[in-house]
């Protein structure tokens, strides 16, 4: 197991720093970004870049884009690859609640449209929905989140993302907006093999892996994952399966201190659990066995302990609680990481050593 971990730190760049911030969220197969926070900073500690820089990558240059992904959550992914998201995520069987397959089609059509040359908010692109499909659309029959019921179109936007007719835009005020990433990759389409190709790039990252590591990683069917890896081409190894010759491994043992946020990809995307997450971690550092709601400390590749920051002005307090004593280099490289959290958000870091009381993330 040593040699996977330290195959998959060095394809995350927790080994060594890069300077390419769409490199890093290839190779992370996407930064979940539900918490924008923790997605910069996902990408930060895997690179030598300024937060201004990332974010400058997701609303200045858009080679990020801000869309859904895996699972249907909200993540940055590399712009150039959206033919091969989009390729796959349409594949995925869906069943909608509210609407009807011709209905969810004609409000696909609806958003593409509305947002083909404009950033809308989502009141406003209700607005542009119902002018083009019918009063039906606008109906509040969608469950919310403890608030007013949305609207019924609502339930077609994962769809209207899977298949490329709407990304994020940047936030009008407090208020988040949508755009089309056609504005920007005019013409693009999902490709015709999306599915094969998200599965390979997802083993280069994170294999080897069996088809239950991938369909959780994915939220797909069984039946639907199993037929996929066999138009694949794998080759079983200890493990799982790589994609066919990509069997090299590091010669050195994983090492390393790193503090990753929220939802950073390595631990959410990483199998076997009990291997990642071993001893007092499996308990203290996964929330009902799911891996992303606490931030964690990663002891040469495994999870070691929990952390959490506190901002008040300029000054940071970095709480990191490791589950077992860190030896002195390990204290040393936790202070070097705690100093690039601190640059990263352009901040003065302090450490302190002791308990986390804050719970996980929801």
């Amino acid at each position: 197991m040593n040699r996977v971990i330290g195959r998959r730190l060095r394809r995350h760049s927790l080994l060594e720093p890069s300077a390419d911030p769409v490199a890093v969220v290839r190779a992370m197969c996407g930064a979940h970004a539900q918490v924008m926070s923790a997605a910069e900073l996902s990408i930060g500690v895997r690179t030598t870049l300024t937060r201004q820089r990332v974010r400058d990558a997701v609303w200045v240059d858009r080679t990020l884009v801000k869309t859904r992904g895996p699972r249907g959550t909200v993540h940055l992914l590399p712009a150039a690859d959206l033919p091969m998201w989009t390729g796959a995520l349409t594949e995925l069987p869906q069943r909608l609640q509210l609407l009807t397959d011709e209905q969810a089609g004609e409000v696909v059509t609806a958003i593409a449209d509305a947002l083909r040359d404009d950033e809308l908010t989502g009141d406003e692109l209700t607005e542009a929905v119902v002018a083009r499909t019918g009063a039906w659309a606008g109906d509040r029959v969608m469950e919310a989140f403890g608030g007013t019921p949305w609207p019924r179109w609502v339930e077609a936007m994962g769809t209207a993302s899977n298949r490329g007719a709407m990304c994020f835009a940047p936030n009008k005020g407090r208020k988040v907006a949508y755009t089309s990433p056609q504005r920007w990759l005019p013409g693009f389409a999902p490709a015709a093999n999306g599915a094969v190709e998200l599965l390979h790039a997802y083993l280069r990252s994170y294999g080897p892996a069996t088809q239950a590591h991938f369909a959780k990683w994915l939220a797909a069917p069984k039946r639907w994952v199993n037929e996929l890896f066999e138009r694949a081409d794998l080759e079983q190894v200890d493990g799982g399966w790589v994609v066919r010759g990509d069997t090299s491994w590091p010669d050195e043992p994983p090492a390393g201190v790193r503090l990753l946020p929220y939802f950073d990809a390595y631990v959410v995307g990483s199998h076997p659990r009990e291997e990642v997450f071993p001893g007092r971690a499996f308990e203290r550092a996964l929330s009902g066995g799911q891996a992303g709601n606490f931030p964690v400390l990663l002891v040469d590749g495994v999870v070691a302990g929990v952390w959490h920051q506190k901002r008040s002005g300029r000054r940071i307090v970095v709480t990191v609680e490791p589950f077992a004593p860190l030896s002195r280099a390990h204290s040393a490289e936790l202070d070097r990481e705690v100093a690039r959290v601190g640059e990263f958000l352009e901040g003065r870091p302090e450490l302190t050593v002791g308990t986390v009381t804050v719970g996980g993330h929801a």
